[in-house]
């Protein structure tokens, strides 16, 4: 399971010309769920970003995580995340997990996250989505756990 997370001043999902998830500060991130993933990798994937210091504390340095910053968290599914990418110029899609385990864990972490982080936005699995985002810093990392 794979993370793309980036620190926000505000971002957005937009589907069909409709505001489906918004958040101020905090953090977006980008989640793509590879074939083979489970609810312990999600667990694991959301331990780390709830808990990744990528916040500024008095002294500018990234000593914070999401609860002390007092952000929010945007989890937008991104199915090209989990993309096979090594070779050529054309992305594979064979280690993504297949749709429907796909979005049972989406929405598996999106629930875990729920009982422990608040607000939690969300955009829309397998929709064509618009995400509008100002990155603060720019601050971006990728988390990934592997099963």
């Amino acid at each position: 399971m794979i993370a793309l997370i980036q620190r926000v001043t505000r971002a957005e999902v937009m589907v069909a010309e409709r505001s489906v998830g918004a958040i101020g500060a905090g953090i977006l991130a980008l989640l793509g769920v590879a074939a083979g993933d489970d609810e312990a990798c999600a667990d694991r994937l959301l331990e780390r970003l709830l808990t990744y210091r990528i916040f500024p504390d008095e002294a500018g340095r990234m000593n914070r995580d999401l609860a002390e910053h007092g952000g929010a968290l945007l989890v937008v599914p991104q199915f090209t995340l989990a993309a096979d990418t090594r070779k050529g110029t054309r992305p594979g899609f064979s280690t993504a997990a297949p749709p429907q385990e796909a979005r049972r864990l989406y929405e598996y972490f999106l629930a875990r996250a729920r009982e422990r982080q608040a607000p939690v936005a969300c955009g829309q699995f397998g929709a064509d989505m618009q995400v509008s985002l100002v990155n603060d810093g720019p601050v971006t990392f990728i988390l990934q756990v592997e099963p």
